[in-house]
Parts: C-alpha cells; sequence; structure tokens
C-alpha cells in the first residue's frame, strides 16, 4: 500500500511538473523554443567536448598499438636473421652462442604477442568508439540546424497571422462605417470572433511547428646479448640482413598471419 501511494504521488508530480511546463509554453512559445534550442545547443557542446576526449584516447591507443606492432616486427626480423647466420655457422661456439640468442628472442615474441593482439584490438576499439560519438554529434548538430529553421518559419507565420487578423480588423471597421453603423453589432462581433478564432488557430498551429523542433622501449637481453643486438640493428635498418626460420619462429610467423 505504501509502494502504491508512493508510486501515485510521484506520478502526479510528473503530471504536475508537465502541466507546468506546457502552461509556460502556451504563455511564450518563443520564448521556450529559444530556451530548448539553448538545451540542445549545449547538449551538443557537451557532445563535441566527448568528441575530443574519445579522439584523444583513440590518438593514444593507436601510438601503443604501433610502438609494439613495430618492436614486434623488429624482433621478428632479428629472430630471422639469427636463424640465418645460425643456418650457415660452422664453428660450434658461434653456433651455440647464437642459438642461445635466438631462444631468448623467441621467448620474447612469444610472451609479447598477446600484448600486441590486445594493443591492436583496444585501439581498434577506440576508433570505433570515436566514429560513433562523431556521428551523434553530427546528427545533433544537424537537429539543431532544422529546429532554428523551424523556429525562424514558425515566427514567419506567427506575423502572418498577426497581419491577416489585423488587416481582418481593419476591413470589418471600415466596412462597419461604411455602413453607417454608430457601435459594434452582433453580426459583426460574431465576423469578428470567427477571424480572431482563425487566427489564433494559425497562431496554434505555428506553435505546434515550433514545439515540434525539440531535440530533444628495448628489454634488457636486447641490450646486453650483442648477438640480439646485433640482429636488432640488422632488423632496423642498421647492418646487414641475413636469411630464414626455425621451428618456433614458424609458429610465431603464422599467428601473425
Amino acid at each position: 500500500m505504501f509502494n502504491f501511494i508512493r508510486h501515485f504521488v510521484g506520478v502526479k508530480t510528473d503530471q504536475a511538473v508537465q502541466s507546468g511546463i506546457e502552461a509556460l509554453v502556451r504563455w511564450d512559445p518563443k520564448g521556450a523554443t529559444e530556451a530548448e534550442l539553448r538545451v540542445m545547443e549545449q547538449h551538443l557542446d557537451e557532445l563535441g567536448l566527448e568528441v575530443a576526449q574519445a579522439r584523444a584516447v583513440y590518438e593514444r591507443e593507436k601510438q601503443e598499438a604501433d610502438a609494439i606492432q613495430t618492436l614486434l616486427d623488429q624482433r621478428m626480423a632479428a629472430a630471422e636473421m639469427l636463424q640465418g647466420q645460425l643456418a650457415t655457422e660452422a664453428d660450434p661456439t658461434r653456433r651455440t652462442a647464437l642459438e642461445q640468442s635466438l631462444h631468448t628472442l623467441l621467448d620474447m615474441l612469444e610472451q609479447m604477442t598477446p600484448d600486441v593482439e590486445r594493443e591492436a584490438s583496444e585501439a581498434t576499439d577506440a576508433q570505433a568508439f570515436l566514429a560513433m560519438l562523431e556521428q551523434t554529434y553530427a546528427d545533433a548538430g544537424t537537429k539543431l540546424k532544422e529546429a532554428r529553421r523551424q523556429l525562424e518559419r514558425a515566427e514567419r507565420d506567427m506575423r502572418r497571422a498577426e497581419q491577416q487578423r489585423e488587416q481582418a480588423e481593419r476591413q470589418a471597421e471600415a466596412a462597419r462605417r461604411a455602413a453607417g453603423l454608430s457601435g459594434t453589432t452582433n453580426s459583426l462581433n460574431v465576423a469578428l470572433k470567427a477571424m480572431n478564432d482563425a487566427a489564433a488557430r494559425d497562431l496554434a498551429q505555428a506553435e505546434a511547428a515550433s514545439l515540434k523542433a525539440k531535440l530533444l622501449a628495448p628489454t634488457r637481453p636486447e641490450q646486453d646479448d650483442p648477438n640480439i643486438a646485433a640482429a636488432l640493428a640488422a632488423a632496423s635498418g642498421k647492418g646487414p640482413v641475413p636469411q630464414s626460420a626455425s621451428e618456433r619462429l614458424a609458429r610465431l610467423k603464422a599467428r601473425q598471419g
């Protein structure tokens, strides 16, 4: 019972607020429409700020994704170079060192691959969110322009109705004088009332038209291991470029593909 009364009071309060708003709109339709346009413009400004923030987030995510992808590509190229050196190296000691370097680099590649995929996914999500906000912003701007256009048209219609009413009254007064009437007759009152009612209907339609405008960096192994460092330097275009693969490297390349 208590819940029923609480909700009932809430409904009545909402109805009272709505009735008050409608009364204000009828009293000053132009002012009410201008107020609504200001609300729409404020909403557009807020959307613009959200778009700017979303764009900054996307650009940051894109830079991070590009950076880690570039590092992955360099390490992958370095691993290929080490594998090529290992395939042609005859010195057992040198081969052991190269093989250890290659395994270290492959461990790093295997560990960072999920991070690369996550960063790419986050950048894609940020781009989609930005696109959605940009479309919403564009739609809101279009609605605001259309609302202003409808307000201007409604104002023209109201002025035209007022001019027609005044002209009708002047014509009626001229007719009354021409007929030699000394006072307003009942028939003239009826005619004027009909004209006023017609003008009022025009004004109401103009008001309704205006109301429709509402809108509502490298890791330690890369620094300490000379083989990795040399391979990375070659992968970055700073040294000679060797040849191809290993079983683990092939799996990584297949995953990247």
